[in-house]
């Protein structure tokens, strides 16, 4: 039920001393807007205890809930990613029921590490099933062993799982495999020797290795595996599944270096399997804490650290659309090996995940996968009770049951500002501020809401008073101003609380993952413009000058409309 305070409350000491002022232009045509997929904000789950996700005997209700959540809002599911790192650890064996994991030992800065080894049955791949009704999947198999036979039974395994009635019937579809995950890591890893690049990913009847590099790299190439992987799955240039190119864990932004315009430049389109490729998968951290060093909230926080973590992959979404091809973020978060403690798993990345989400699109990423596991620091959602602490790996002194991370509200907050036409475009407005983001959608080519963010960190150390800008709305363009804006806050304690944030009013940290809360949101004039906080995120509604007011308990003089 919606709550709103009437009538309208029309003095709030806007212009104290305290606040700041900012004009921001919004245009009222959608011209130069991009179309934002219902499902842009996509999750990517670690493979190796997907039964943890799904839930074996019964779904994991929290999960699901987690999901159903999202498509209520925007009426598509997100799109899930099964695989990761632990997908080239994976084998079958038809004997195993669901998985068997080895695990290396955890650390003070990975307290969850993933499995060194897994070994899954087909009651593994048939759990998509828990997934909501009409679900879009993508999964990974095994391509750094190159053991053409697990991943031909892998492949067998996913295929009958989604042939099966109770995935059909609920519209769950297989949309993509994916083989091989970041090989551009596997000389690091010790999946492969130096030299390793795109003409050893890239096979031999393409292009014309040295002999030294033949031998140095005798194992299948990625279009071995594909080949035969395609053929177990039945692919065809018809079929509605696909195969997933690159899943590189950076870019060297050349034709020579891993890279889509490196693998292209080697020939991979060009071949039967590479012709299968409709998408370009790129992964992508703000930064990185595999060495243990944390880093600053405000810096993962910025709004320029934001746009230039993303416009370095300019050249590669340029290269891939010219193909043909559609390029999204496979596998991102904030930092990479699970995120940094203090930061990942506060209030600050939930501002960071909302504007870093929404910009996205703007430079041509079509969606965006969030990487989750079990225990991670950076997780949106933690789907199973936790025995040792996801910061340092200490015990707890009672299990910590299956919750939101802050970063989920990013998720919510971004569905509501899409919303559920399918069709919305989105662009970003030009603000002059370093600390102030701002994002206009359109439906039907008419402005429909305006989403403002400030990520400027307001700390629970910081000495000061919390800063407050005050935002004026200046509508440039044909088309008609709106004079009435419904006004939704993510009101946020502190940058670094890791919980207690509400939404306009309402919770999602609750037992079950479902809202909690009467929803509370403010109608007021356009006019009036509208106070941002430090650290605070806001949605603006526009509405027509008197539809739906008496319903609210508002009442607006005609004069004033």
């Amino acid at each position: 039920m919606l709550h709103l305070m009437a009538p309208i409350a029309f003095s709030f000491a806007f212009f104290s001393s305290a606040v700041n002022a900012l004009d921001v232009s919004v245009p009222l045509s959608s011209s130069g807007a991009v179309t934002v997929s219902p499902s842009l904000c996509s999750f990517s789950i670690e493979q190796d205890r997907w039964p943890d996700w799904a839930g074996t005997t019964t779904k994991n209700t929290f999960f699901y809930n987690a999901l159903e959540n999202l498509k209520q809002i925007t009426g598509e599911p997100p799109w899930i990613r099964i695989g990761a790192d632990s997908e080239d650890h994976t084998n079958f064996n038809p004997a195993t029921e669901y998985a068997d994991d080895i695990f290396p030992n955890y650390t003070a800065t990975v307290p969850y590490p993933e499995a060194s080894n897994i070994t899954v049955g087909s009651k593994f791949y048939q759990l998509v099933s828990r997934l909501p009704a009409n679900t879009h999947v993508w999964w990974g198999v095994n391509l750094r062993a190159d053991n053409i036979t697990a991943a031909y039974l892998e492949t067998k395994a996913i295929v009958q799982a989604f042939a099966s009635s109770a995935v059909k019937s609920a519209g769950i579809t297989l949309d993509f495999l994916e083989i091989g995950n970041e090989a551009d890591l596997y000389v690091n890893n010790k999946g492969r020797v130096a030299p390793y690049g795109p003409t050893q990913y890239v096979p031999e009847q393409v292009i014309s290795h040295s002999y030294a590099a033949r031998c140095s790299n005798p194992l299948p190439s990625w279009v071995n595996i594909a080949t035969n992987v395609s053929s177990a799955a039945g692919l065809s240039s018809t079929s509605s599944t696909k195969l997933i190119g690159a899943a590189f864990a950076s870019s060297s932004h050349t034709t020579t270096g891993m890279s889509p315009q490196g693998i292209f430049a080697a020939g991979i389109l060009k071949t039967k399997p590479g012709a299968l490729i409709t998408t370009i998968s790129q992964h992508h951290y703000s930064g990185s804490f595999c060495s243990g060093n944390g880093d600053l909230l405000q810096n993962l926080m910025t709004k320029s650290t934001i746009r230039s973590n993303l416009t370095s992959f300019l050249p590669d979404i340029t290269a891939s659309q010219a193909q043909g091809l559609d390029y999204v973020l496979g596998e991102t978060n904030s930092y990479s090996c699970h995120g940094a403690p203090g930061v990942s798993n506060t209030a600050g990345a939930a501002l960071w995940a909302l504007d870093y989400l929404l910009y996205a699109p703007q430079i041509g990423i079509s969606r965006v996968f969030f990487h989750e596991g079990i225990g991670y620091k950076y997780n949106l959602i933690q789907p199973v009770a936790l025995n040792r602490s996801i910061l340092d790996g200490s015990a707890l002194a009672k299990p910590l049951a299956p919750h939101f991370q802050p970063a989920y509200y990013a998720a919510i907050i971004a569905a509501e500002a899409i919303g559920k036409t399918g069709s919305t475009k989105a662009v970003e407005l030009t603000i002059g501020s370093p600390t102030i983001a701002g994002y206009a959608f359109y439906e039907s080519g008419t402005l429909a809401r305006v989403l403002l963010i400030n990520s400027k960190a307001y700390l629970s150390t910081t000495t000061t008073s919390r800063g407050s800008v005050h935002v004026s709305l200046d509508f440039t363009g044909s088309g008609t101003t709106p004079r009435v804006m419904e006004m939704k806050k993510l009101i946020i304690g502190h940058a670094d609380d890791t919980a207690g944030l509400t939404w306009g009013g309402q919770t999602y940290e609750t037992s079950t993952g479902l809202v909690s809360g009467s929803e509370s949101a403010l109608v007021t004039l356009v006019a009036s413009g509208v106070n941002i906080s430090d650290t605070e995120a806001i949605l603006l509604q526009f509405l027509p000058p008197t539809a739906g007011l008496q319903e609210r308990g508002c009442r607006l003089k005609s004069a004033e409309l």
